[in-house]
């Protein structure tokens, strides 16, 4: 692995930077709770998940759309039934997920810091715009980014089209993140490199079953592990 030839290193945001998939799943919980006189708590969160994954091309990632389709979710259960007390329930717990403190993961600030000083540093996320936003200027780390990519999904076109913007070869780049599925294999098709750095919860549309055998690829523990590698 020929890590000399890197220029640019892209962290990906939720879970990689700060926690985020942890607020998600408490408020599954919370929401199967509240509707479990119309079904199994495991088979609401199910249903609320198939309505998420179904709804991932019109809404796109984020608390909004999940948001959103906690209320459809909702209706599909109620029907008739759905009244103001469950959609101000569900409004609310979206409001408190956007309202929720940016809580930075061990050791980031400090492996930024210093791989800032050898690298170009940039954000590659998906996401809502604004939230995305809000939560990198509320976490305090914007200043160590040379530049900021937040996109609906994180497909190998996508990252053609950073690495394009970046005006550097994929053999340039370096993309850090906790999703095999969005952070790495994508990243490797293109002929970049990728490290993964996994969170202790993974959404279950993010999971990847096969193993990743690539000589561009390296599994680590913890962020603090990249300033004994770069």
């Amino acid at each position: 692995m020929n890590l000399n030839e890197i220029k640019v290193i892209a962290f990906d945001a939720d879970d990689t930077l700060w926690v985020n998939e942890t607020f998600f799943r408490d408020a599954e919980i919370a929401f199967a709770k509240e509707l479990s006189a119309y079904g199994d708590e495991e088979d609401i969160v199910r249903m609320l998940l198939d309505t998420e994954i179904k709804n991932l091309d019109t809404y796109g990632y984020g608390i909004k759309g999940f948001t959103l389709s906690m209320l459809e979710t909702a209706h599909r259960l109620m029907g008739d039934k759905m009244n103001s007390e469950i959609t101000e329930f569900i409004l609310e717990k979206g409001k408190q997920m956007l309202a929720e403190p940016v809580d930075l993961l061990p050791h980031i600030e400090l492996v930024l810091e210093q791989l800032s000083k050898k690298y170009k540093l940039v954000v590659a996320t998906k996401g809502d715009l604004l939230d995305q936003e809000r939560k990198l200027i509320k976490s305090g780390l914007i200043d160590y980014f040379h530049h900021v990519e937040i996109v609906s999904d994180k497909k190998e076109t996508q990252y053609k089209k950073l690495v394009k913007h970046l005006d550097i070869k994929p053999n340039e780049f370096l993309m850090i993140g906790n999703s095999l599925k969005s952070d790495v294999i994508p990243v490797l098709a293109m002929g970049g490199y990728a490290f993964h750095i996994p969170f202790h919860t993974t959404w279950s549309h993010e999971q990847v079953d096969e193993a990743i055998n690539h000589s561009k690829f390296k599994a680590l523990s913890s962020a603090k592990e990249l300033l004994e590698i770069l």
